[in-house]
């Protein structure tokens, strides 16, 4: 009796530990996206339907389905300055059409999280926090930032790339052209050598980076989903820069 009650105990044991591990999937990706004030009203709305339009694009939902493990983990996030980060999609396992429209009727109805300063390290630092915290374990993990522009708050933007490229997460980016910024933001939207320069020297990192540049609001929705394909099906070139049009 006492030798079938230890098995017991031991099998539960096992049991639970199989439970409490985590579920393994393709790719842990954080989506990161600027609502600095030198975004407005209009363009705000334009990047979050620009996300929520791509989750669901079948091009995306094809590249997940592509995978070893035909899932991903994705937590979407908006950021300002660097006091400024909020969780808007918290971490969600998405496998087919039914997962990706759940978070972009989230992304569409949640309010806009904040109206600051650009902190783009701390977009990095707490999305490392957020990997840290995923339910779900993959080989490649992903911090996908989307900006407008300069680093203007908060720490050196390198030194955030730096930790986290060394903790082997890859950051991407999606530089936005954002003309119609009010004059006094230029420098800061329209830097020495132009935003795409400035995030390939100061942002994207790690095996595989690669930097899109979307020319202006309008073609975020596309661009967003190109960047997505290729983020899951892992077809990135090192240091790779496209144009969307």
């Amino acid at each position: 009796m006492r030798t079938t009650a230890i098995i017991v105990s031991f099998a539960a044991c096992l049991a639970m530990a199989a439970g409490a591990r985590a579920e393994q999937v393709d790719l842990l990706l954080v989506l990161a996206a600027d609502v600095s004030r030198s975004i407005d009203d209009s363009e705000f709305n334009l990047q979050r339907k620009g996300y929520a339009q791509a989750m669901t694009d079948p091009r995306v939902l094809r590249a997940i389905a592509g995978g070893r493990h035909h899932a991903i983990a994705i937590t979407f996030l908006e950021w300002a300055g660097a006091p400024e980060q909020n969780v808007v999609v918290d971490w969600t396992v998405v496998r087919d059409e039914e997962g990706a429209g759940a978070i972009a009727a989230t992304m569409l109805s949640a309010p806009r999280s904040f109206l600051g300063r650009t902190s783009i390290s701390a977009a990095i630092d707490f999305s490392m926090e957020r990997l840290t915290a995923a339910p779900a374990e993959a080989d490649k993990r992903i911090i996908d930032v989307s900006g407008d522009g300069t680093n203007n708050s908060g720490r050196a933007v390198t030194e955030s790339r730096d930790q986290a490229v060394a903790a082997g997460i890859t950051i991407n980016g999606l530089a936005i052209i954002n003309t119609q910024a009010n004059p006094g933001y230029a420098f800061h939207t329209q830097p020495p050598g132009g935003l795409p320069k400035y995030y390939e020297e100061n942002v994207i990192g790690g095996p595989g980076a690669f930097l899109l540049q979307v020319e202006n609001f309008d073609t975020f929705a596309e661009a967003i989903t190109r960047k997505l394909v290729t983020e899951i099906a892992g077809a990135a070139s090192p240091q790779q820069t496209a144009s969307a049009q």
